[in-house]
């Protein structure tokens, strides 16, 4: 698609995004932070600055870190901050996201974007368009049907994932942040989150896909790998690949075992096992099932688990057949079905 047909499909959706999910106006202070190192960057910032007349737009490679610090820093409760990093914008000890949350500020964030090619553009921004009656009403009933099963299993083609226990209480990334302590995060949405209260209670074999390599890139094999899960613990796999050996390795190395944890639904329908983007981070909205390998897990506290000690958060994308929660199949051929 032509570059110019991209950017305004990116202002058409994120202008739907400020309204829908943001509830912004020109009554509000808005800042744009970009770069221009790719092309995703570019159009992003086009986009936006289009959709937000009103913005300033600042561009962070133009101006020193303390100046650009100082511009945020000046704003007012519930103003609203964009950020389009084709890495990860660094500014000093700024924890950038998370220091802006403590001004009360409304963030959208769009970091790594370098890691994705010119040709996976499209899809990244068709992930951005927003549907507020898909999402809300779909990750509002995942989640308090996650709530209340008492197992689950995930059918990769035969292989059977056993989830031998209920599950923490799941978390939603679907545009509404009401009630929440902070407003936005990393875009693009979709995504409903668990992992089971008793790790130890997940047994079988999984077939995965693709999986996040050392890169934080998706690597997708020719050959699903299949992992035999012992106690919660990943014990050995069949057709693995080099580097995926080298994931087991780095995890088994600094962590002494592979812990599967996190267990992600992803919503976004702009992603599937076809449409793909290489950034992990941002592939793992695609309409399917995610779980992580590693003890690292911010959100969920578990005894024997310091939250200092765990180094690593693989995400490995399973080839589900279907997800069952209790008797209930929720998910079946490529999309959720409650």
């Amino acid at each position: 698609m032509p570059t110019n047909e991209l950017i305004l499909k990116a202002q058409q959706y994120v202008s739907g995004l400020l309204i829908e999910a943001f509830h912004h106006s020109d009554k509000e202070n808005a800042i744009v932070v970009y770069d221009t190192r790719c092309l995703i960057a570019t159009i992003l910032m086009e986009g936006y600055k289009r959709a937000l007349p009103h913005a300033q737009m600042i561009d962070f490679d133009a101006h020193e870190p303390q100046e650009v610090r100082s511009l945020l820093e000046a704003l007012n409760p519930s103003d609203l901050v964009v950020l389009i990093q084709s890495t990860n914008f660094r500014l000093d000890a700024f924890r950038l996201r998370v220091e802006l949350f403590k001004l009360k500020l409304k963030v959208i964030e769009h970091p790594h974007l370098s890691r994705m090619s010119d040709d996976e553009a499209s899809y990244f921004i068709d992930s951005l368009e927003y549907d507020k009656e898909y999402y809300r009403p779909l990750g509002r009933a995942l989640q308090a049907k996650i709530g209340t099963a008492p197992m689950g299993i995930l059918d990769s083609g035969g292989e059977l994932l056993i989830y031998g226990s209920p599950f923490e209480p799941a978390k939603v990334n679907i545009g509404d942040y009401t009630g929440l302590a902070n407003w936005g995060g990393q875009f693009p949405l979709g995504e409903v989150f668990t992992e089971a209260q008793n790790l130890r209670a997940v047994h079988g074999r999984v077939k995965i896909y693709c999986f996040g390599d050392v890169t934080y890139k998706i690597n997708t094999p020719e050959i699903p790998i299949t992992l035999i899960v012992e106690e919660g613990q990943v014990v050995a796999c069949e057709n693995s690949t080099p580097a995926f050996d080298l994931i087991l390795s780095n995890i088994r190395r600094d962590e002494g075992t592979v812990w599967i944890r996190e267990l992600g639904f992803g919503l976004n329908r702009a992603f599937s096992k076809t449409r793909t983007v290489a950034d992990t981070g941002t592939y793992e909205r695609m309409c399917g099932v995610h779980f992580s390998l590693g003890a690292k897990h911010g959100t969920y506290g578990k005894p024997g688990f310091k939250r200092r000690d765990g180094l690593y958060h693989v995400d490995v994308f399973a080839d589900t057949h279907t997800f069952s929660l209790g008797d209930e199949v929720i998910y079946r051929d490529g999309a959720l079905v409650i």
